[in-house]
């Protein structure tokens, strides 16, 4: 029976691995991530940047705008990689410089007022676009404040203090569980893409072995098959040859990504600063070091959640008939699956409830649920092992009934509806 069972696992295996479909959508793979993480410079190669630049003409009425201007919009521009803003001064006419302006430049006028000290006009050929805005209001509005003081005659130490930022502390009363800015920011960011892999080989999971199996009862070579071995040999056998192409693809996946990051930096250790901004968020809110704690849990998770939802798609596969009645039991799984998805993402917005607490115990949602609501603080390490408990349990549940269901299915061919045989099925006594 062992024999049987692992050459069945090989040949399942062996199918996938050399699939047309397999290598073809490999090279997609490899081809779309490395575009992507390398999207800036291939929007270079073309003649584009996403590094883009501004020239701002400043005409300087005041005789004392231009340099605070300048020294502002640098300050703000300097750690966004993505911005460049390049300001000079200028003695042409303006309306010389109006008619030759550039869809890249943008014309400032300052002008002396008696009432709000300094007016400043802003032209351009098209609408500017609003990050770069931003930072010319921001820009604007130093220039103003430093051209009162001036005006005004202040001590240039006491313009010195008030210019510079205020000094605050933060101090958060209520209790460990609230998250922090910087969390908030990573489980908005980093989590989503962190979890999206694994929600993406999962659907590619259900879909494969529910496939699988009912293309084999479609073209009536389940008879062949379970004339030679059990039903629960033919059920282990997919379900293990599954999993083990999804963690192949997963960690393909991650050759991928290393292959492209390589591509980006040239080899080189170099961060972009835009990456090392969130990268220094992580770091300070906790969330690296909560990773790590949680991890051998996290990979335990996702080893059962992939068996759990690996048996669920056979076992209901084994009641279909045709490829119509497969969609019918595939809706079901797959909006589970995007409930546990959504609920990890927004696992913030239920602070301190006790159904969203329930729902990380829940199998099939706990997968998502749980690491997510380790990482804000709302349940501990304890709560994350019942979860993991409560899987293995469903998972010997599934195997002890789902047998059931399988032998009884796998040969039905009856027109009947196919939750009608799911439930005849699981009545059964025939072991």
């Amino acid at each position: 029976m062992n024999n049987k069972f692992w050459y069945l696992t090989k040949q399942s295996l062996r199918k996938k691995l050399k699939s047309k479909w397999f290598v073809g959508v490999n090279i997609m793979l490899l081809v779309v991530i490395v575009a992507l993480i390398n999207i800036n410079s291939i929007i270079a190669f073309f003649g584009g940047d996403f590094s883009e630049k501004t020239k701002v003409l400043v005409i300087d009425n005041t005789e004392i705008s231009y340099s605070v201007f300048k020294e502002s919009i640098e300050e703000l521009i300097k750690e966004d990689d993505t911005k460049e803003i390049v300001v000079n001064k200028t003695k042409e006419p303006e309306k010389q410089i109006s008619k030759n302006l550039e869809d890249n430049q943008v014309l400032i006028v300052f002008d002396n007022d008696e009432t709000s000290f300094v007016t400043a006009k802003v032209i351009s050929n098209e609408k500017i676009d609003n990050t770069t805005y931003q930072y010319i209001s921001q820009g604007l509005n130093t220039a103003k404040t430093s051209v009162a003081l001036i005006k005004t005659n202040t001590d240039p130490v006491l313009l010195a203090k008030i210019s510079s930022p205020m000094d605050t502390e933060r101090i958060v009363l209520s209790d460990e569980k609230n998250v922090d800015e910087n969390m908030e920011m990573v489980m908005g960011s980093i989590f989503p893409t962190l979890i999206l892999p694994f929600f993406m080989l999962i659907i590619f999971l259900v879909q494969m072995i529910g496939g699988e199996i009912c293309e084999e009862k479609t073209t009536k070579s389940m008879e062949i098959i379970i004339s030679n071995v059990s039903p629960k040999t033919h059920l282990l056998s997919k379900v293990l040859s599954s999993n083990l192409f999804v963690i192949l693809q997963g960690l393909l996946l991650v050759i991928y990504a290393a292959i492209g990051i390589l591509i980006s930096t040239k080899g080189q250790l170099s961060i972009d600063p835009n990456v090392d901004s969130l990268l220094t968020a992580t770091v300070e809110s906790g969330f690296l070091d909560k990773i790590l704690t949680l991890l051998p849990a996290i990979i335990i998770m996702m080893i059962l959640s992939f068996l759990a939802y690996s048996l669920i798609a056979g076992i209901l596969a084994s009641m279909t008939t045709n490829m119509e009645d497969f969609s019918q039991i595939q809706t079901p799984i797959m909006l589970v699956l995007l409930a546990g998805y959504y609920l990890a993402i927004m696992a913030g917005m239920f602070d301190g409830s006790t159904f969203i607490r329930i729902l990380s115990y829940v199998p099939f949602l706990s997968c998502l649920v749980s690491p997510s609501l380790y990482i804000i603080g709302q349940i501990n390490m304890i709560d994350v092992l019942i979860s993991i408990l409560v899987l293995i349990v469903t998972i010997f549940i599934m195997i002890k009934y789902g047998l059931r269901i399988y032998k009884v299915g796998i040969l039905n061919y009856s027109n009947e509806k196919i939750w009608s045989r799911f439930a005849k099925a699981l009545k059964s006594k025939d072991m």
